[in-house]
């Protein structure tokens, strides 16, 4: 596609878009802008394809374009990148959504526990000691859960900072980085020494609090070339990672009582479209204006009706580019390898 012709036109790249809350984004993002450049970026292309044949009957003017990507796997991420920078020559839109969180089961002596308490409303909005949670390492040497959420797309905004922001003379408008974080994200579950969480018992939790970490990090980065990461809480959507986790009795059990929180807890999105909205609300944003340290929540009103909140984070910039200084290490040694 020639400059002039992408110019005029919004390029969003969105990781984890076949399904759940990223397909869901994708269709607010094509119905918004019409006339959108839009990159799947999935695992599966048979998956991703069935995606953007649904998401082309909602804009004859739409471009619908797939790129395969694995978060877990650094030839992959590498692949893909390359593919980004000739497909385009500007990224308007970085969504970091792709994830996963491997289970085993259930703590019943924590669920029955809290659900006769005052942590109700606290375990099923953060997970918080519900599930147990196992993790593995990748090919790749990294831990799964930390490589596929965190790290993968880490190295994927390294490899397209060329084309992100007022860098060039290839773009004039600012990009955005937009990552899909989790009300699981708690400080008490992630550990600077232990970044990648070998030896936590939820390391779901840890990835999506160094996410927040990341993202300060970036923003102290890349501002002043015009480049903007926010992150986002969907609140508790119910998709089919969500279902995969536990078996299907176990949400018929709990499900009346997750609709009847809702009338109490904002974050019961239910919904991949509610889950969505925070993600969607922020490609309308002017990015230099907001708060790097504020997440966005995706929330619903009593009668299921979304709206986007805001929650301060209070990140430590000086911890967060440390950080950044270790995935850059980690980073420089897979290189090497």
């Amino acid at each position: 596609m020639s400059s002039s012709l992408q110019m005029n036109r919004k390029v969003a790249v969105i990781t984890g878009a076949n399904t759940g809350i990223g397909y869901s984004l994708a269709e607010k993002l094509v119905k918004a802008y019409p006339t959108i450049i839009l990159c799947l970026a999935c695992r599966s292309n048979e998956k991703a394809k069935e995606a953007a044949k649904g998401l082309s009957e909602l804009s004859s003017e739409a471009r619908i374009d797939i790129v395969i990507v694995d978060t877990s796997n650094v030839d992959s991420v590498y692949t893909a990148a390359a593919t980004l920078r000739e497909r385009y020559n500007h990224i308007d839109y970085l969504y970091l959504n792709a994830g996963v969180m491997t289970v085993r089961g259930v703590d019943w002596s924590h669920f029955w526990q809290g659900l006769f308490s005052k942590r109700i409303f606290y375990m099923f909005t953060t997970g918080e000691g519900l599930l147990i949670q196992e993790d593995g390492a990748t090919k790749d040497g990294l831990m799964h859960v930390f490589q596929t959420n965190v790290f993968g797309h880490y190295m994927l905004i390294k490899e397209l900072e060329s084309h992100l922001g007022n860098v060039s003379e290839k773009s004039c408008s600012p990009s955005q980085l937009i990552w899909t974080s989790s009300s699981a994200s708690q400080r008490d579950a992630f550990s600077y020494e232990d970044f990648q969480h070998k030896n936590g018992k939820d390391p779901y939790g840890s990835s999506k609090f160094a996410i927040d970490v990341v993202s300060v990090g970036l923003n102290n980065r890349l501002n002043k070339q015009g480049v903007y990461s926010h992150v986002v809480c969907p609140g508790l959507v119910m998709t089919n990672m969500t279902y995969g986790i536990l078996p299907q009795w176990f949400w018929t059990l709990v499900f009346p009582i997750i609709w009847l929180l809702r009338f109490f807890v904002p974050s019961m999105t239910n919904s991949a479209s509610n889950g969505a909205e925070a993600l969607y609300w922020l490609s309308s944003q002017d990015p230099s204006s907001l708060d790097p340290q504020t997440k966005y929540l995706s929330e619903v009103n009593i009668l299921g009706q979304p709206h986007v909140s805001k929650k301060k984070m209070n990140i430590d910039p000086d911890k967060a580019e440390n950080f950044l200084q270790e995935l850059d290490k980690l980073d420089q040694t897979l290189r090497h390898r």
